[in-house]
């Protein structure tokens, strides 16, 4: 006989504390668990492993579940991927993934001559299963002669920097301790990098010249001295101009050097102004400026390139219906990504233009469905008037496509292959609104198996909700296990996100950021009123901030959800908030606010997770951390379990996973990112009540 999953029932069972790590360590003279922060203290890893210990045992009647979700997921994936084939001027490159690889391969071969293929970079010959690996970025230099690329092999996103001659020379390791950017100017022998502070900002811009014998020493271009602004850098498509963007997250300022005169001092384009974002692209002759420079839903202006700043003219105004959210410059003219603020949904616009910036053409690409997600592919050629772009939905596999702008016509590149039983014509996807609050209208999407519309679901709920990030459709193999089993799976678009454009963005933070979390139980809320959510099985999902949105949520309504899954959740806001020596912290200040102002102070104080615990009867709960994270520290997680382990009012089981070998993002190497997510899924089914199929 098997053994049975541990059950719970959400309003009377006993919450699950016997054998609980907390008890061995406890320490009186602090209950707030601030002891954990002190990574080495031997007792710190002795406490994660306990848990993790506990964790184990208690999932051990759902490892036969777990191993059934992890290979049906990967029974219903395509396991041998070919990316697409990108030319650039000499070479046309493309990565592959074996069926049993976790990470890809590079190759390339002359244009026109296929059969004349080189691998360039073997990042799976690079890994070895024990330990973790991720890629920063890859930069060819314009000739096309060599490859440079950033490796982070702990998870705390500091880099090492590597370069190889092409086609086959020797790898070699140039830098350890540098962030993930890299850009090559036009000489060919100029490759500029960033570097981190203390707090691992990325505070400095530096310029290594390059050798076919050997790596000069590098030197520094330019450095942000303000702790809340973090440097990036880039360069044009028209590969005229390198870009070094200093930017908080409310006000940016641009520096330019040419590309192919890399040791000119950078020149500031337009002095930052608080308040006030800006953006740059460039075709010859003239700048495109994206800004919200009283316009906060963004504008667009451009500007000869051989005049001041300050004589912007415009070319795109500003609408109160319409954020600007992206432009790309091309020889013929921009294309545009724009996102209406009462659908919800994103648009990318052809704008034509003559000499004398008079639109010869303006328009917007049709949309497969909507809501849906569509966004620019990379197309490297200035002149190309063939854009690549890539379509997806909570019900459309990704589909690459090549729209030719003189035609009209679109070809298929690449569609995302799905196998098995549940195929995405066997789903439906929905756009409701719930009534917040305050009467804002919150845009909610679910999906779920079409012969099941009509029925109260079982319901996932997932949410984010800062930094204007925007949670467009997106398709998941791996949510087709939850799905399968007649489990819906729901989004909660609240303010915070990007979803309805900038205003969205602002409505959810600051001295707004509770509306994130009203907005969040109001599309719980609405899932229920409207049919398709069964209110005694609702489980709750939210990642980094976006479980801070939960755990907010959860304090403010514990019964509202059966379980909650906070993936390396921001939950101690506050006391991160007071730590400027912490990675992000100052940066942050802008969307949180800075606890040194006393009405800041107070407001975080008001909704940090952690912070306002009491006892109630919290869901069942799994809370995953990882010990390499320098977003989240792993000591959010832990001092969030070892407190609700210790009040005994949960309902259900209280969980803690931290992954020894991992950061922000989990696991590198994708089978165990899968194992991972099977994992999770296992405990939802459980706290679901949903029975599973045997395979």
């Amino acid at each position: 006989m098997k053994a049975q999953p541990p059950r719970h029932t959400p309003a009377t069972a006993t919450p699950h504390v016997t054998g609980s790590p907390v008890e061995g360590f406890r320490r009186t003279d602090d209950p707030g668990w601030h002891w954990l922060e002190e990574r080495d203290d031997p007792e710190v890893r002795a406490f994660l492993e306990a848990a993790n210990a506990e964790s184990k045992a208690w999932m051990a009647p759902l490892d036969d579940l777990v191993e059934r979700l992890y290979h049906g997921h990967l029974a219903r994936r395509e396991l041998a991927v070919h990316g697409l084939r990108t030319p650039l001027d000499h070479f046309t490159y493309w990565s592959e993934t074996a069926a049993d690889a976790d990470y890809p391969v590079w190759w390339r071969h002359p244009n026109g001559h296929e059969e004349e293929a080189t691998r360039i970079l073997d990042l799976q010959a690079r890994a070895t299963p024990e330990h973790y690996l991720e890629l920063g970025e890859m930069a060819l230099s314009p000739d096309e002669c060599w490859l440079a690329w950033t490796e982070d092999t702990s998870g705390d996103e500091r880099y090492s920097l590597y370069l190889k001659p092409l086609p086959d020379g020797e790898v070699r390791l140039l830098l350890e301790e540098v962030g993930p950017e890299l850009t090559w100017a036009e000489d060919n022998t100029t490759l500029l990098f960033t570097r981190y502070d203390a707090t691992q900002r990325p505070d400095s811009v530096w310029r290594l010249p390059l050798s076919a014998s050997q790596a000069g020493e590098p030197s520094l271009i330019m450095r942000e001295e303000d702790p809340e602004f973090w440097l990036g850098l880039g360069k044009t498509r028209s590969r005229q101009w390198l870009v070094l963007e200093s930017a908080s997250k409310d006000t940016s300022e641009c520096h330019l050097i040419p590309a192919r005169a890399p040791t000119e001092p950078p020149r500031c384009f337009r002095t930052r102004e608080k308040g006030v974002e800006y953006g740059l692209e460039h075709r010859p002759g003239h700048f495109y400026v994206l800004h919200n420079r009283g316009a906060p839903h963004f504008r667009l202006d451009v500007v000869e390139e051989a005049k001041t700043a300050s004589q912007w003219q415009p070319l795109i105004g500003h609408r109160d219906d319409i954020t600007l959210e992206g432009v790309e410059a091309f020889a013929w003219g921009l294309a545009v990504t724009e996102r209406d603020h009462d659908e919800a949904q994103v648009h990318v616009r052809i704008i034509e233009l003559d000499d004398s910036h008079a639109m010869q053409r303006d328009e917007r690409l049709a949309l497969p469905e909507s809501p849906c997600s569509l966004m620019l592919g990379e197309v490297p050629d200035f002149a190309s008037r063939r854009l690549r772009l890539r379509e997806e939905s909570f019900v459309m596999p990704v589909c690459w496509l090549e729209h030719d702008l003189d035609s009209g016509e679109r070809q298929v590149l690449k569609s995302q292959p799905i196998h098995g039983d549940l195929q995405p014509q066997d789903l439906c996807s929905e756009r409701i609104w719930a009534r917040g609050h305050d009467g804002e209208r919150i845009p909610v999407s679910v999906v779920m198996r079409a012969d099941l519309v009509g029925r109260p679901l079982p319901t996932l709920l997932y949410g984010y909700g800062a930094y204007g990030e925007v949670l467009d459709p997106w398709f998941s193999v791996a949510r087709l296990e939850l799905l399968a089993r007649g489990v819906a799976f729901a989004v909660a678009h609240v303010r915070g996100g990007g979803d309805r454009g900038e205003p969205w963005y602002l409505a959810g933070k600051l001295e707004h950021k509770e509306n994130s979390f009203h907005d969040f139980l109001a599309a719980r809320n609405a899932l229920v009123e409207k049919g398709f959510s069964d209110g005694e099985r609702i489980a709750a999902y939210g990642a980094s901030a976006g479980g801070l949105l939960v755990g907010a949520s959860l304090n403010l309504a514990p019964e509202a959800f059966c379980a909650a899954v906070l993936d390396v959740p921001f939950v101690d806001v506050l006391r991160t908030m007071e730590n400027p020596d912490l990675p992000l912290t100052t940066a942050e200040y802008t969307e949180w606010g800075n606890p040194d102002e006393l009405d800041a102070r107070k407001r975080i104080r008001a909704y940090s997770p952690l912070d306002n615990l009491s006892p109630q009867p919290y869901p069942a709960l799994f809370l995953q951390g990882s010990w390499h994270d320098t977003r989240v520290p792993y000591w959010e997680p832990a001092k969030l379990y070892a407190r609700l382990t210790e009040m005994r009012t949960a309902r259900g089981p209280v969980l803690l996973r931290t992954d020894m070998a991992a950061g922000h993002g989990g696991a590198s190497g994708r089978f165990k990112a899968w194992h991972d997510n099977a994992r999770q899924d296992a405990f939802i089914l459980w706290a679901l009540g949903v029975a599973d199929r045997e395979s």
